[in-house]
C-alpha cells in the first residue's frame, strides 16, 4: 500500500504497444490493480478535450496552492518505446519531431534544443542534463544519452515538449501561478495539434479502442495525463484520515523536499476522460484546502470527508 506522501509505482514498462496485447493477462491486471479499472474488450477510452468543459481549475486560493502542472505523453505509430528501441529508430522519431515542432512554432513561438545544447548554453538552469536523470537511468532508457534527446521550450515558458525520454514525446505545462485551467488548455491544444500534424506524416499517435493512448507506462495509459497542483498542506499531511480521504478522492500526494508542500495528483489515467480526471483534482484539492483551514482553526473534518467510491 502506498504511503499518503509518496508516489504509487507500477515497477514495469512497455517495450513497445504490442506488448499491451501479446502479454494482455499480465497488462490488464497491473491496469486493474494501479486504476481500479477493469479492461475488457467492450469498454472504449472516451476522450474530451474540450478545456471550457472544465470547471474552477482558475480560482485556487494563493495563500495554499503554489503552481501547477499539466503533462500528456504519447507514442508514435510504428516504433519501439523508449525501453526498446534502437538507436536509429531513436534518431528517426527525432526526425519526425522536427517538422511538427516547426509547425507548432508558427503559432507558439520556441526553440529545439539538443540535451548537449541544453546542457552547455542553457540559461535555464532547471533544463541542464550533464548526465541522464537518475530515473532514466532506473528503467533502462538512459542508452546511448544524450543521442537524439531533445527538448522544445516555447519562448513564453508555457509548454515544454521532451523528446525520446520516459516517452517517445512528453508535452509539459507548467505555471507558477497555479492556474490548472490555463495549463490544461494548453496541452490540449497542442496535443490535438500534434496528433493531426502526426497524421499527415502518417505516424499517428497510438491509440486503441480498449486502452486510449498508449505509452509505455500502464501507470498512463488511457489518457497519458497527469495533472498536478503544488499546495501547502502543514496541518492535513500529519491527519490520521489522510491515507483514507486521497483514496476516496482517487489522488496520490507526494512530498516536495520542503516541508508541508506537496504535489497532489490524479492516480488514475483510463476509464475517465481528460475533463474528467482533471476536474478529479480540481475538486479535489480544493477539498484538501478547505480541510487545512479547518485544521488550522482546530475544527473537525469529519463531514468534510466524501463517502467511499
Amino acid at each position: 500500500r502506498s504511503q499518503s506522501t509518496g508516489p504509487k509505482a507500477v515497477g514495469c514498462l512497455a517495450g513497445d504497444a504490442q506488448s499491451y496485447i501479446l502479454f494482455c493477462d499480465f497488462f490488464d491486471r497491473i491496469i486493474e490493480s494501479y486504476h481500479g479499472y477493469k479492461v475488457t474488450t467492450d469498454t472504449v477510452q472516451e476522450s474530451d478535450f474540450n478545456y471550457d468543459n472544465l470547471k474552477g481549475g482558475d480560482d485556487f486560493d494563493q495563500a495554499y496552492a503554489m503552481s501547477c502542472e499539466v503533462t500528456a505523453g504519447r507514442s508514435t505509430e510504428d516504433y519501439c518505446f523508449p525501453t526498446h528501441c534502437s538507436r536509429g529508430e531513436r534518431r528517426q522519431l527525432l526526425t519526425l519531431a522536427k517538422p511538427v515542432l516547426e509547425q507548432l512554432g508558427e503559432d507558439l513561438p520556441g526553440k529545439l534544443y539538443s540535451i548537449d545544447e541544453l546542457s552547455h548554453e542553457s540559461e535555464d538552469r532547471r533544463a541542464v542534463m550533464d548526465s541522464p536523470p537518475l530515473s532514466l537511468i532506473k528503467i533502462g532508457v538512459a542508452r546511448d544519452w544524450p543521442d537524439a534527446r531533445a527538448l522544445w521550450l516555447v519562448r513564453d515558458g508555457t509548454l515544454a515538449i521532451w523528446v525520446n525520454m520516459e516517452d517517445h514525446l512528453k508535452l509539459v505545462s507548467y505555471r507558477s501561478d497555479a492556474c490548472l485551467q490555463e495549463a490544461f488548455k494548453t496541452i490540449c491544444i497542442n496535443v490535438l495539434k500534434m496528433e493531426t500534424l502526426y497524421k499527415k506524416l502518417r505516424h499517428p499517435f497510438i491509440w486503441k479502442p480498449h486502452l486510449g493512448w498508449v505509452v509505455s507506462s500502464p501507470a498512463e495509459v488511457g489518457t497519458g495525463l497527469k495533472a498536478s497542483v503544488t499546495v501547502k498542506l502543514l496541518h492535513l499531511a500529519e491527519n490520521k484520515r489522510l491515507d483514507d480521504i486521497l483514496d476516496r478522492l482517487r489522488l496520490q500526494m507526494e512530498a516536495t523536499g520542503c516541508p508541508g508542500i506537496y504535489k497532489v495528483s490524479n492516480l488514475q489515467t483510463i476509464g475517465v476522460n481528460e475533463v474528467e480526471l482533471t476536474q478529479l483534482v480540481v475538486d479535489g484539492v480544493k477539498l484538501l484546502i478547505r480541510m487545512e483551514k479547518r485544521l488550522e482553526n482546530n475544527s473537525g473534518i469529519d463531514d468534510l470527508v466524501p463517502a467511499q467510491k
